[in-house]
């Protein structure tokens, strides 16, 4: 009986494990909430890194993109033209689980460069999950934190990857 249970944990793990090892491109689009609520109405996000299977479970890699925040034009009936767009490029190491053939859950973690003025960037971190429409793509939903000098960016997104195999 205990062998038995131990092939069908091999097997089980055998079956569901499911790395994604490659280059990855992505987009994500979000809304800003808290600190930015008011001068951001919309933020839209490139990303391109690349993986590396640790095993059969767990991916490690590095990432890199642009994410803008669009101003926002209307507050209380006001037109508000002079607000900039908020503009970072992140830099960061990532980590996936695959919790099955399907799914995964991770982090992006590392440093957020401001690029528009007055920006300086900080501490950047974008836990996700997602989910394998297809052997190469990725539908994921993230949640994004850029730590800056007394504000803290944070934005909820949703978010398209494909992983192209070489």
């Amino acid at each position: 009986m205990k062998n038995r249970i131990l092939v069908f944990i091999c097997l089980f793990f055998a079956v569901a494990s499911y790395a994604q090892e490659g280059l990855k491109a992505g987009i994500q689009g979000g809304m800003p909430f808290d600190d930015f609520n008011d001068d951001v109405s919309l933020t839209l996000g490139v990303d391109v890194g690349y993986m590396w299977a640790l095993g059969e479970v767990v991916d490690a890699g590095i990432t890199m993109g642009f994410i803008n925040g669009f101003p926002e034009t209307f507050h209380s009936d006001i037109v508000r033209e002079d607000l900039p767009h908020v503009q970072f490029v992140p830099l960061a190491a990532s980590v996936r689980i695959w919790a099955g053939n399907s799914f995964s859950f991770g982090v992006d973690g590392g440093q957020a460069l401001g690029i528009n003025k007055d920006n300086e960037g900080g501490l950047y971190y974008r836990p996700q999950i997602g989910y394998l429409v297809d052997s190469n793509a990725e539908l994921n939903l993230s949640y994004t934190a850029i730590e800056l000098d007394g504000k803290t960016w944070t934005t909820l997104n949703i978010g398209l990857l494909y992983t192209f195999t070489f």
